[in-house]
């Protein structure tokens, strides 16, 4: 399974925001919209990401919301990866780096963001199938060859 599956059936919608935003006017658009990111694009470029995670380490290293930029707060080397990713290969970033979001690109265009929760999906939907199939697969079976399959 591939990066470019999850977006298909995710679909495209994504949320953006400037770096020189303030951290205030991106907390309420993650909290209007209920979503745990936004990537960070300067002239259409990525150039950062800002997670719940960002926004409370902004909020430490300031004691509020107000003073800062996303600029200040973001995530500035963001992990990233492309359409044709093997969704094995982004479960394995996603947990080393503890990331829960990562911008999905095509060379520096954008093209969506995907979630632990998107992979996580993926994976249990997939598994799902796999059973699914499995178990007709057995029960298509002669009789007598079905019982020593289920043991």
């Amino acid at each position: 399974m591939k990066v470019s599956d999850i977006l298909r059936v995710k679909g495209n919608t994504l949320y953006t925001v400037s770096p020189d935003e303030s951290l205030a006017a991106a907390v309420q658009v993650m909290s209007e919209k209920d979503i745990g990111s936004l990537v960070v694009m300067d002239h259409g470029d990525v150039v950062g990401m800002l997670t719940f995670r960002e926004v409370i380490q902004g909020f430490v290293k300031t004691g509020g919301v107000e003073n800062i930029s996303v600029r200040g707060a973001m995530d500035d080397a963001p992990m990233t990866c492309t359409m044709e990713t093997d969704m094995d290969e982004v479960r394995r970033m996603m947990l080393d780096r503890h990331a829960r979001y990562m911008p999905v690109m095509d060379k520096r265009m954008l093209m969506g963001v995907i979630s632990l929760y998107d992979v996580a999906k993926a994976v249990v939907d997939s598994q799902n199938f796999e059973n699914r199939m499995l178990k007709a697969y057995i029960r298509d079976w002669p009789e007598g060859e079905r019982q020593g399959a289920a043991d």
